[in-house]
């Protein structure tokens, strides 16, 4: 069964730095097939929605979204907030 991650990063996002996805991965540590990252007030209110669907598309099964908070340009931490979106 693979399993996809979103990770839903709220707070502020102004002058932090240009923002790595590979390398935020490798700080973050978690281990899934697919992760997005998703950042509050920064577009459409369907952007959450739309990475669900992209990872249901991509084959996943089980689907985690996990609250983080961008702390440097690529450093996120995670604010220990889950939510299993599909899957068991």
């Amino acid at each position: 069964m693979k399993t996809g991650i979103i990770v839903y990063v709220v707070g502020n996002q102004e002058d932090k730095g240009q923002f790595d996805e590979k390398e935020a991965l490798g700080k973050l540590g978690v281990k899934a097939d697919r992760v997005e990252f998703v950042f509050s007030g920064t577009g459409g209110d369907d952007d959450l929605a739309y990475s669900w669907w992209t990872m249901i598309r991509k084959g996943m099964a089980r689907i985690v979204c996990m609250t983080g908070e961008r702390i440097a340009a690529s450093d996120i931490r995670l604010l220990g907030r889950e939510m299993q979106l599909s899957g068991y």
